[in-house]
């Protein structure tokens, strides 16, 4: 079974299209989870208007925040084979069957990430994201090349193996980024794949400008020492349990 989580708010401009790329590529047994973070729009409307079973809408009684919303998502969801999806994306054609193949390619593999190429808020191609290469050889430098920024991770990208969310859930209540933590818990594992093409449209607009937006030095410093934080104690926990 596939899961495909989608983590919504006020999503009512993009959500259906996106749906869309997703709905078209799984099969009658899949499910699509989206749990809604308190939208003020006609998000949950858009939604049910699709009147498709395999679709499973969650509103959440209050802003739980990105984070913790996706947490949300990926707990309610069944699959084996877990998609994360931003609201606001297109999927590429071909991209569920693609990724699958090459997920199973890397036996060992607990996520999968790739490319994407980039659109604006008109659907108009306006560049091409191409700076996750290779994974490294070792651990170690792998979780390295992902502290100092030279392993972007977007979770967008992502199809994960259930197995992972018993290491990387919860996500620690002061971790910024869902998808940087599953990057880094699943690198440290040695379980990292990476697809050097694009597997889906990323969209850019007022209310997402994540990928061209730069933070201060400081702030980046003080993110990259709280993920080293509990990087550190949730492989105590993971050393412990097993």
């Amino acid at each position: 079974m596939i899961s495909v989580c989608i983590a919504s708010y006020n999503g009512e401009k993009f959500i259906g299209q996106q749906l869309n790329s997703i709905l078209s590529q799984i099969g009658p047994g899949d499910e699509v989870v989206i749990t809604d973070d308190d939208s003020g729009d006609q998000t949950e409307l858009v939604v049910q208007d699709f009147k498709d079973s395999r679709i499973r809408f969650f509103a959440n009684s209050g802003r739980l925040g990105h984070v913790k919303n996706f947490e949300r998502a990926l707990n309610l969801s069944r699959g084996e084979l877990i998609f994360l999806s931003d609201q606001d994306d297109v999927w590429a054609e071909g991209r569920v069957q693609k990724m699958i193949d090459n997920m199973r390619q890397h036996g060992n593999a607990l996520l999968l990430a790739s490319n994407f190429d980039l659109i604006d808020e008109k659907g108009r191609e306006i560049g091409l994201f191409r700076k996750l290469g290779a994974v490294r050889n070792h651990r170690w430098l792998q979780v390295f090349d992902i502290f100092v920024g030279r392993a972007p991770y977007y979770g967008c990208t992502f199809l994960i193996d259930r197995r992972l969310l018993k290491y990387c859930l919860p996500v620690p209540n002061w971790i910024e980024s869902h998808d940087i933590w599953m990057a880094l818990v699943a690198s440290l594992r040695g379980s990292v794949a990476n697809m050097q093409e694009s597997t889906l449209l990323h969209r850019l607009h007022d209310n997402n400008i994540t990928v061209t937006k730069r933070r201060s030095l400081w702030k980046i410093l003080k993110s990259r020492i709280e993920f080293l934080l509990a990087l550190l104690i949730r492989l105590n926990q993971i050393l412990k349990s097993e």
